[in-house]
């Protein structure tokens, strides 16, 4: 499905602030580009900022790591996509690129600070954003403890420890009041320093189609450890207890994908549990639409784009009570919020399964949420604050 053009007032909104600022040339930095393989919420969301100011007239250059079977260079939605080095050296190399001036000139830098940095604080001298989605904290042993705790201790005393007083004056974007709260906790990056501009909504995802005869679950996200769909399907094991024809539909890949079934089989749940795998935005949309309830057991997120998808089409959340839920799901309003046990999690699943009244009323809070979110709302956002660093870097 491709994506319908930005509003038109939004993108003067836009291209009178970027002119204004001028800001006429934007580069912008991440880990993984959208068409990596194990792309997720960050990099949908660079890509909807990128296409928005790159339709309001912005030349926007976004740098990356390589993306298998996608070329070096390539355009897409109106910006230039440069993939270039592995997962680690692209920090080194995206920074000595940029310093050599081989992305070309620019009037401001967007940097999207995904566990690691690329500490642009030390070497990019023009006007400067850094989006930080929510603290990597524990997710640096989750993913990484296991092959190689080194590498994740390493990643984690950069994150705590070396980056914060780097990224102490620099100007911060992060996509909810709880994250920024667990950013001034964990870091200590001053709370002065940091902007909240919340996350968007794709037009793709609204109501429509029919709820499933038979209580259903879903859950969008990749298949990886800090999703804990492992805690997902344990959860939905005890909701069954309640709700015995409950079915459990966990879309996305990811390399947990063995280790998931494995869980599966142990609870003799091939019947009622189905992993998708990838698919298009389309069969996403359905999907939302035709649950019941849409859930996250994530341990980290700085926002909760799959549960805000789902409230548009209709859906209410069941999720995990962490930073980014917390702000992503009005609570007892769109959804509802638990502690992070099988038990608690899905005695809310159940909850709300049971009693079809309520699950009503939360899907009508969900649209009304829901209905306050758009990218365009979250470009504008971003280019306002971006915008305003320029001013202060001119004065």
């Amino acid at each position: 499905m491709s994506a319908p053009p930005p509003s038109s007032d939004a993108l003067a909104k836009i291209g009178d602030l970027a002119a204004g600022a001028g800001l006429r040339r934007v580069h912008l930095l991440s880990w993984r580009d959208l068409e990596d393989v194990e792309a997720g919420g960050s990099e949908v969301h660079a890509a909807e900022v990128a296409r928005h100011w790159a339709a309001a007239g912005v030349d926007v250059t976004w740098r990356s790591s390589f993306a298998s079977g996608h070329p070096a260079v390539a355009s897409r939605d109106g910006y230039r996509v440069i993939r270039r080095a592995g997962r680690y050296l692209v920090f080194p190399r995206a920074a000595l690129a940029e310093l050599a001036g081989r992305h070309g000139p620019s009037d401001g830098l967007l940097e999207i600070w995904n566990g690691m940095p690329f500490f642009s604080p030390l070497w990019y001298r023009g006007p400067r954003v850094v989006m930080l989605h929510h603290v990597h904290a524990e997710m640096w042993n989750m993913v990484l403890g296991e092959d190689n705790p080194t590498l994740a201790k390493v990643g984690e005393t950069i994150e705590r420890r070396v980056a914060p007083p780097v990224y102490r004056r620099s100007r911060i974007v992060t996509p909810s009041e709880s994250a920024r709260d667990e950013i001034v906790s964990l870091l200590r990056i001053p709370s002065r320093q940091i902007d909240v501009v919340h996350n968007g909504l794709s037009h793709a995802f609204g109501p429509g189609g029919t709820k499933t005869a038979h209580p259903s679950v879903v859950a969008v996200a990749r298949l990886v450890p800090v999703k804990r769909h492992d805690l997902l399907i344990r959860a939905a094991a005890v909701a069954r207890e309640r709700v015995p024809d409950l079915r459990l539909t966990i879309v996305g890949e990811g390399y947990e994908r063995e280790r998931l079934h494995a869980v599966i089989r142990e609870l003799d749940a091939e019947s009622w549990v189905r992993l998708t795998g990838w698919v298009d935005e389309d069969e996403v949309v359905r999907l939302y639409q035709e649950a019941w309830v849409a859930a996250s057991a994530s341990a980290r997120e700085g926002w909760g784009l799959s549960l805000t998808e789902a409230a548009a089409c209709g859906t209410p959340a069941v999720a995990t009570r962490i930073a980014g839920h917390a702000d992503a799901v009005h609570e007892g309003i769109s959804g509802l919020l638990a502690g992070g046990t099988a038990s608690e999690l899905g005695g809310a699943l159940a909850a709300v399964l049971l009693d079809p009244a309520r699950c009503a009323e939360l899907a009508e809070g969900a649209l009304a949420r829901a209905a306050d979110l758009s990218w365009e709302t979250t470009a504008l956002g971003l280019m306002r604050v971006l915008a305003r660093e320029a001013e202060r870097s001119r004065r």
